[in-house]
């Protein structure tokens, strides 16, 4: 009998404010490598231009201002993703400021690590923690009790 030592793929979502997209494009054109062996989600045009450029497959939500940041979410609420990497713009309003919140906010509840950075979505990418898995845990209001 012999065992997999492959770890399991993680979920990761890919996020991108409009003066962000080239950052985030560029940063995962280098690490195009580490995610092929991971399952994609992305929001709206993020996901499309994500495709097109890594020749990945990447599930594509609704534009953030549309929903996609909620649809997102419930990814996470449903205990469904494993890492958000998020390059927002915090020099530019966002239309859907409480939506973006809401994400972030979501992600933190559930222990979802985040890189809102390149710096940091380097760390997290390269991180020995990115090839083991998970215990199943539920937010952390719920560990508190």
């Amino acid at each position: 009998m012999t065992t997999s030592t492959t770890p399991e793929p993680k979920r990761i979502a890919l996020v991108a404010h409009d003066d962000r997209k080239d950052d985030l494009l560029e940063w995962a054109e280098y690490n195009r490598d580490i995610l092929s062996d991971h399952i994609l989600y992305a929001t709206g045009t993020t996901g499309r231009l994500l495709s097109d450029a890594l020749g990945l497959p990447v599930t594509c939500f609704q534009s953030g201002p549309l929903g996609g940041d909620q649809q997102i979410g419930a990814l996470i609420a449903s205990s469904d993703l494993d890492m958000l990497i998020f390059f927002w713009d915090p020099m530019s309003p966002q239309p859907h400021d409480a939506d973006v919140k809401a994400l972030v906010r979501i992600a933190v509840v559930w222990d979802i690590p985040i890189a809102c950075n390149r710096t940091s979505a380097d760390y997290l990418i390269t991180s020995p923690l990115l090839g083991k898995s998970r215990s199943a845990r539920g937010p952390m209001a719920v560990s508190r009790t």
